[in-house]
């Protein structure tokens, strides 16, 4: 006798938690989020739908395979995920999940899902991150970032977090998440879908810092190049 899975039709949809590192398109045009364990090699946007990874033609979440979205119900338990060496730059997402789905003990697999909120950490130097940076890996067509201060981006590819947030659309929310913040203040925590409207003074400090982060590096590049003079050797 074939056992039949308990079947829910829940007034709106469950709320979930997960990790994963966020991703920046080659030509800089679209953002997005790739995963940290299964299905890590298939970046997804803020609505996407799930397929099975395993190239298999059956609809996702299948009862017998791992396919599917992953999340789990309490987000005390996937903000522990972020203590690992290799997930320390992951950001936390928040989602609705969305179509089929199947429940287990801690969380649930399925279908479908739109992120609402993505929590951004600290920078590695422990201050409260003001850009998404390249992180040094990506995915084919696909540019891993991580989180970084104005302070430590040193001239690499970065977007703000309301740049993130405009990128990637579908009503997106980014929130910076606790850290060092440097004194008179610092960034504001939250950027989010009012972006693609207008940047408001909030979005404009941090994209006025993520700039003068870059114009310190670059005046810092000139004024080495300046001692060694026109012809590359040192000057006086």
């Amino acid at each position: 006798m074939r056992l039949r899975l308990p079947e829910e039709r829940p007034t709106e949809p469950p709320t979930g938690y997960k990790i994963a590192h966020p991703v920046l398109s080659q030509d800089g045009a679209r953002a997005g989020f790739t995963g940290v364990s299964l299905g890590g090699a298939l970046p997804y946007g803020v609505l996407a739908d799930a397929s099975c990874v395993y190239g298999l033609r059956h609809r996702a979440p299948h009862r017998r395979c791992d396919c599917g979205f992953h999340c789990v119900h309490d987000r005390t338990t996937a903000e522990a995920l972020l203590c690992t060496a290799e997930h320390r730059t992951a950001v936390l997402l928040e989602v609705s999940v969305l179509g089929r789905y199947i429940r287990f003990e801690r969380g649930f697999r399925y279908a479908r899902q739109r992120v609402r909120t993505a929590t951004v950490g600290p920078c590695a130097c422990g201050a409260v991150a003001a850009a998404l940076a390249d992180a040094g890996w990506g995915r084919p067509g696909w540019c891993a970032l991580a989180p970084s201060c104005a302070g430590c981006l040193r001239g690499r590819t970065s977007v703000s977090p309301a740049g993130f947030a405009r990128l990637a659309g579908e009503g997106l929310r980014v929130v910076a998440g606790d850290g060092l913040r440097p004194a008179g203040g610092g960034l504001p925590p939250v950027v989010g879908p009012g972006a693609t409207e207008g940047l408001g003074v909030p979005e404009l400090v941090a994209e006025a810092a993520l700039l003068q982060a870059r114009l310190d590096w670059f005046q810092s590049q000139l004024a080495r190049l300046g001692e060694h003079g026109p012809g590359g050797g040192p000057q006086g």
